[in-house]
């Protein structure tokens, strides 16, 4: 195998793959990108077993073949070279990297070595506009568990009706976010795992262009920009939203978004670090005073607001609080509560298509 590439257009491809590379495993080929020369192109492709990516770029070919080199050196090695045009070869002492005047070997393993991946994509699918997927991605994934004592946690629920609705939670949060699909054929819900939503997203641009995602035997297939991504999907029951969201609520509260967020960033700096990072909020009067203490010291302000319903002091995360008020978009927001110890939620004053739900924390002190 032979190719020249230019360094940038190989190390931004590289970057992509290399996502999908395995970490700390036994298996030392899943820890590769496999590298393949072929026509007037050249293919990388890696996985972990969970999640697999493929990239395809332009590049002079000399000689074609295939060759597995280490997945997260060679990315490191080859962003160095953004500005090179970079020649790749194999030989006796595994691949050869030349640039400029230098050159420099990098062990490799056979091509044969590397696992097959399924790259067909299945039947079912949805179409949606790639902005709109960004988005409700965006306004979800960050609260999926990142431990591993509830793997469905780990991903969200999408389900398909007349929208797509996408939730989220890890056992202290919920996100739920509404979102158009343009058609779909089949799919009726599945958990997808939270990186490889992730990893969607950084494949997708702002605009109206469509993206179909499809699905298979327990797969989900995206390609998009010569990148084809194909992800294991979770199995399991997913805690129903029904379940854990109030439809009644004994205090509401509409409040400026920005002046909130500021006021809940100045609470949270003192009580950086702190086991349970918690901010106090006193909602009545028509103000909302926000407060936190620590060794280092305490903060009081006040908000105005407009309030409805019972007084109320309840205690929580500040960063699952300040989360949810990223996450929302509009210049005000409602709160609504149903006392101290119960699960309180925030939304859009005006849209309502997303919806956050937040525990609140007994506060000892």
């Amino acid at each position: 195998m032979k190719f020249v590439c230019n360094g940038l257009v190989l190390s931004e491809a590289v970057m992509k793959v290399s996502k999908a590379c395995a970490v700390r495993t036994t298996v030392p080929v899943m820890e590769c990108i496999l590298l393949g020369a072929e026509g007037d192109s050249i293919t990388l492709l890696a996985t972990d077993g969970e999640l697999s990516i493929r990239k395809s770029v332009k590049a002079e070919v000399f000689e074609e073949g295939s060759v597995c080199v280490p997945g997260k050196l060679f990315a490191d090695f080859i962003g160095k070279l953004a500005g090179e045009e970079v020649s790749v070869s194999t030989g006796e002492k595994g691949v050869e990297i030349k640039y400029r005047d230098s050159v420099s070997y990098m062990q490799s393993l056979p091509a044969e070595d590397f696992p097959k991946i399924d790259l067909n994509p299945g039947e079912k699918n949805f179409v949606m506009k790639q902005g709109a997927l960004k988005k409700i991605i965006a306004e979800t994934v960050f609260c999926c568990a990142q431990d591993d004592s509830r793997p469905v946690l780990k991903g969200c629920l999408m389900e398909f009706g007349d929208k797509l609705e996408t939730v989220a939670l890890d056992g202290y949060r919920l996100a739920l976010s509404e979102a158009e699909i343009l058609s779909k054929s089949g799919v009726e819900s599945l958990i997808c795992p939270a990186r490889t939503l992730s990893e969607i997203a950084r494949m997708l641009g702002e605009d109206d262009a469509d993206i179909t995602l499809y699905t298979q035997n327990n797969t989900l297939l995206v390609n998009a920009d010569d990148t084809v991504l194909v992800s294991r999907l979770y199995q399991g029951e997913f805690i129903r939203k029904e379940n854990v969201i109030p439809n009644r609520f004994t205090t509401e509260v509409t409040v400026d978004r920005n002046e909130l967020i500021s006021s809940a960033e100045r609470a949270a700096v003192l009580i950086r670090g702190d086991k349970n990072n918690l901010v106090t909020l006193e909602i009545g009067g028509e103000a909302v005073k926000i407060s936190s203490s620590s060794e280092f010291g305490n903060v009081a302000e006040t908000v105005a607001a407009s309030t409805s319903g019972m007084d109320l002091t309840i205690s929580m995360n500040a960063k699952y609080l300040l989360d949810a008020l990223r996450a929302l978009e509009e210049e005000k927001v409602v709160i609504s509560f149903n006392g101290p110890i119960s699960p309180f939620i925030l939304q859009n004053l005006q849209e309502k298509r997303s919806l956050y739900l937040i525990l609140p924390v007994r506060n000892m002190q």
